[in-house]
């Protein structure tokens, strides 16, 4: 069956939703099996309707729950099938069983995964909750800090997960509603570079592939379990991140955007830097360039991709600074963030002499201000004058009531 081309224009207005609908309709999927959740359900709606509209030759799949969605998924993908989704929060939760299949059997879906508050209380704004409860689940995991990036980053994935040598899922994160619901003006590739990008899709181990029988989903026990691991984890540490800079390096040639494992702002001679994802890290550079101005040496870092963990290009990146700020968008309860022990076991056996100290913020959507951030840069830099944390290890920026600092 033919499908129409869509025009598009050298700049597009879309918000980061959009966007990923954008990339999903331009690698013509085969299957989108779906429940809708705030603030995810337009990706799937908008693939549905370029689907009715004749854009797409593929399926879409209503199910009762996020559960069901990702098993379809997992179904699709087993027999052979290009297969995405999307899901924000309690339905990602509901979903986290089947991503331990997927991941363990070796299917390249991609799931758009727009970070919102997990409950209770009941939040349908942004955090990272979401996303630091797949962190371990063997998926490839993007973090998008735009639209721009939410687009670019969905053809990347498909690219990387697809690959032979790889075969794995992967995950991109946006923060929900502040990236997933901002139009920004963006480029997109024209249909026919964009599926020439993705590359059309080799099935590899398909149930369907009746001349070359497979199992999918067996059992293991303790004969076999560990070393099904060891290799999945292995393969993630060893082959996938090489992969990806391949992949960013030949998107870079059509797009002229440039992506790198860990983003450098400002770096070159920083003394303090903050370490932090999502749609902060575009305020933090703003913020980083008005202290510069101010004779304070700000720097920031944004890790672009948090699983596989770039551990060498976060020493690499970190290795010259004095003070060292981790911001986390979810509750650690009871712990430090997970991205402050990210880093720390990053620099841990090196020579760095950088004084960490973990920041809370954004919990339920709450604004991380400018003003929140040049406190938070003063504070470092008194920590490098004074050679030695002069705060709480661990701070909750803009909570109301008393200060809450722990460690």
């Amino acid at each position: 069956m033919a499908f129409d081309k869509m025009e598009l224009r050298d700049i597009e207005v879309w918000d980061g939703n959009f966007a990923a609908a954008q990339a999903m309709r331009q690698a013509q999927i085969d299957v989108v099996a779906a429940y809708p959740i705030t603030p995810s359900t337009p990706i799937v709606e908008g693939y549905a309707q370029f689907l009715a509209d004749g854009y797409i030759e593929g399926e879409f799949v209503m199910v009762e729950s996020e559960h069901a969605a990702m098993s379809g998924c997992i179904g699709a993908a087993a027999a052979g099938g290009r297969v995405a989704t999307a899901t924000s929060s309690q339905g990602f939760a509901l979903m986290v069983e089947t991503l331990y299949q997927a991941s363990g059997m070796r299917l390249p879906i991609v799931l758009n995964l727009v970070n919102r508050a997990l409950a209770s209380p009941l939040n349908v704004n942004g955090d990272h909750s979401d996303m630091y409860l797949g962190r371990d689940s063997g998926w490839i995991q993007f973090d998008a800090y735009s639209p721009q990036e939410a687009y670019d980053l969905n053809l990347i994935a498909f690219k990387v997960a697809e690959d032979h040598d790889i075969r794995l899922p992967a995950m991109v994160n946006q923060d929900g509603f502040l990236t997933s619901h901002t139009a920004q003006g963006l480029k997109p590739l024209s249909d026919d570079a964009a599926y020439a990008f993705v590359g059309e899709f080799k099935p590899m181990n398909d149930m369907l592939d009746f001349e070359h029988p497979v199992t999918h989903g067996v059992q293991t026990e303790e004969d076999w379990h560990f070393e099904h691991k060891a290799r999945q984890h292995n393969d993630l540490m060893v082959k996938v991140l090489p992969k990806i800079k391949e992949v960013f390096a030949d998107f870079e040639k059509i797009s002229g955007r440039k992506y790198n494992l860990v983003e450098k702002y400002d770096m070159d001679d920083a003394d303090i830097c903050v370490v932090c994802m999502g749609s902060s890290v575009e305020t933090a550079r703003e913020v980083a360039s008005e202290m510069r101005a101010n004779g304070i040496k700000a720097g920031v870092v944004g890790i672009r991709v948090l699983r596989p963990i770039p551990f060498f290009e976060i020493i690499e990146a970190l290795k010259d600074i004095k003070a060292i700020a981790a911001l986390d968008r979810s509750s650690p309860n009871g712990a430090a963030g997970m991205l402050f022990n990210e880093i720390a076991g990053a620099l841990f056996n090196t020579d760095s002499k950088a004084l960490l100290s973990g920041y809370v913020y954004g919990l339920g959507g709450r604004d991380l201000t400018k003003a929140h951030l040049v406190a938070l840069f003063k504070e470092l830099q008194a920590n490098a004058d004074a050679g030695k944390i002069t705060t709480q290890l661990q701070q909750f920026i803009g909570v109301r009531g008393p200060k809450l600092a722990y460690l």
